[in-house]
């Protein structure tokens, strides 16, 4: 999968990736390979990333909204 976190001032992060657990308004959730198309919004709290080669990183967000579709995904953060 790919990932893109962009904010206002920059790109936070960019490439490949294994999952990524996000802050949804309604709850935490993951997305893994091959999920269905998604878009939700983000509410503050952290991104968690686990990328291809199984190094997690974080990242602190105010809100946002994510998108996935073909194993592309967006987080647009605040």
């Amino acid at each position: 999968m790919l990932l893109d976190i962009l904010t206002p001032e920059k790109q936070l992060f960019e490439g490949e990736i294994k999952s990524v657990k996000l802050p949804g308004t309604n709850g935490e959730f993951e997305i893994l390979n091959n999920h269905a198309p998604i878009i939700s919004t983000l509410t503050k709290g952290e991104i968690r990333v686990i990328d291809s080669s199984s190094k997690q990183e974080t990242f602190s967000i105010n809100g946002g909204v994510i998108e996935m579709q073909n194993n592309k995904i967006i987080v647009l953060a605040d």
